[in-house]
């Protein structure tokens, strides 16, 4: 059993930047990737951007691409999301999301475990 916790979420101003963790409480297995995922009421779930745990590879998605950078400390079991830039359309809560089948990253149903989120709120 994995348990995720997500820290650093917050209000900032446009243009702002914020960084968010998720420490873990175990990797449990290096060949499987996290994600960042957020999620604003009446929208869709969007995945943020997801890492593999072993190589540090990175994917994001078009609306961050540039802005946002995802990293992991494996010493740590952390996961980072650096958001710079930052728009009022980024305002969501963030989810942390662990255990994705390394083959199928971009899903969310991938991830077997997640995190209770962190809000996100960028005023104009």
């Amino acid at each position: 059993q994995v348990q995720l916790v997500e820290s650093g979420g917050g209000s900032v101003q446009t243009g702002g930047s914020l960084r968010l963790s998720c420490a873990a409480s175990t990797y449990g297995v290096s060949r499987s990737c996290m994600a960042w995922f957020r999620q604003t009421p009446g929208k869709e779930r969007e995945r943020v951007a997801h890492i593999y745990i072993s190589s540090g590879a990175t994917v994001y998605a078009d609306s961050v691409k540039g802005r946002f950078t995802v990293s992991r400390d494996n010493a740590k079991s952390t996961m980072y999301l650096q958001m710079n830039s930052l728009k009022p359309e980024d305002t969501a809560m963030y989810y942390c999301a662990a255990g994705g089948r390394w083959n199928d990253c971009y899903s969310g149903s991938a991830y077997s475990y997640w995190g209770q989120g962190t809000q996100v709120t960028v005023s104009s």
